[in-house]
């Protein structure tokens, strides 16, 4: 165990990067993907089912724990990792995203966003200092900057200015995260698709110094081909030595191409969601699970994954737990997706260690392209 946080890239193939974080809670392989523990928990799932699918980190989410319970109480119990018994590292995003996404009547101003909660209409004010104050309350390992994020499509200059105010909201919470060893501040670049306006983020936060970096504002609205437009450039304009960490992001073929591209970390509600609602991520591509076709098949979902849901249980019995709305289908499926996800991220990993991430990828697609198993 180390008492610093620290990053190290332990070999390259291509711009596909694998190595390690090091936190005092553990180590973080990486590519990583992070499940997305939005309310203290994963939907559906146990902590030691989470870590049993491979995640070495959860993410918490700043908005929702800051109205509900409310970052006091869980500092009050212990903390967020006592709060909801995961002893791993825990990355907790800024909230900045959720006020402008889910609350009513926000009001921005440079010194931060005045809100009604989504929850019962009650105001709050989050800026830089108090969202600070709130992760820090959290016990987060990995700190977010706060910060604006437009949907696309916008203008050029609703996205410099929102960028510009990110970029001083920025300055903001590395003065207000303090010296923190142990914990880490990641800064976010935002620039929206303007690559002149990335660069400006990125010098930007380059010269505040942070012990990560997160491309922010992707994922919103642009389409797969625009993001991977500016993955291919917004990466190589972050410092090589520190994390870089693709918020909010996505379906498999996206974390394929975004590692190709040069990420370290990602985060997704997809696998859990998914699941929830019967879509299954396989070797071979998305499978519904609610279909009839499915109501006779003894065989698994995915004849390769050793997850409890592939190896226990038929289609037939997943599609009738569905079918009839029972709690285990919700728990099964989501245990699948989430080992999915890992299986995909510990793959990718041995690949660029081996020097064969190319062959990894064209694999990946070929087998995607195949499409499901066909009906009995």
């Amino acid at each position: 165990m180390t008492e610093r946080f620290s990053f190290a890239v332990h070999a390259t193939d291509g711009r596909a990067r694998t190595g390690q974080i090091d936190t005092p809670r553990g180590e973080i392989r990486t590519p990583a993907f992070m499940p997305v523990g939005t309310a203290a928990t994963v939907k559906a799932m146990m902590p030691d089912s989470v870590r049993a699918t491979g995640a070495d980190i959860l993410l918490g989410n700043t908005y929702h724990l800051m109205l509900r319970p409310t970052a006091e109480r869980i500092a009050k119990l212990g903390g967020l990792h006592r709060f909801m018994n995961w002893d791993r590292p825990i990355l907790t995003d800024s909230g900045g995203f959720q006020v402008m996404s889910l609350s009513d009547l926000r009001k921005l101003t440079e010194e931060g966003v005045s809100f009604k909660s989504h929850i019962d209409g009650s105001k709050h004010m989050l800026t830089p200092e108090r969202s600070m104050e709130i992760q820090k309350l959290l016990g987060s390992d990995i700190v977010m900057c706060f910060d604006e994020c437009p949907a696309l499509p916008a203008s050029r200059d609703r996205i410099a200015e929102s960028m510009q105010l990110s970029m001083r909201w920025a300055a903001r919470s590395k003065e207000a995260f303090g010296d923190r060893p142990g914990h880490a501040l990641f800064g976010i670049q935002q620039g929206g698709l303007e690559q002149d306006l990335r660069e400006e983020s990125a010098k930007a936060l380059r010269e505040i110094e942070f012990d990560g970096y997160a491309v922010g504002g992707l994922a919103v609205g642009e389409g797969q081909e625009a993001m991977f437009g500016c993955l291919d450039y917004a990466p190589g304009q972050l410092p090589e030595d520190k994390p870089r960490y693709l918020m909010g992001v996505g379906k498999p073929d996206d974390l394929v191409g975004a590692v190709q591209r040069g990420i370290d970390m990602f985060d997704c509600v997809l696998p859990s969601r998914s699941g929830r609602t019967g879509q299954a991520f396989t070797r071979r591509g998305v499978v519904n699970i609610k279909n009839a076709r499915h109501a006779e098949d003894p065989r698994p979902l995915d004849e390769d994954c050793t997850c409890p849901c592939c190896t226990q249980f038929s289609r037939a019995y997943l599609h009738h737990v569905f079918r009839s709305n029972e709690i285990i289908a919700s728990m099964l499926l989501t245990w699948h997706n989430l080992h999915y996800y890992q299986d995909l991220m510990a793959g990718m990993r041995a690949a660029i260690a081996e020097g064969r991430f190319d062959a990894f990828v064209a694999n990946f697609h070929a087998r995607r392209a195949e499409g499901d198993i066909e009906p009995l």
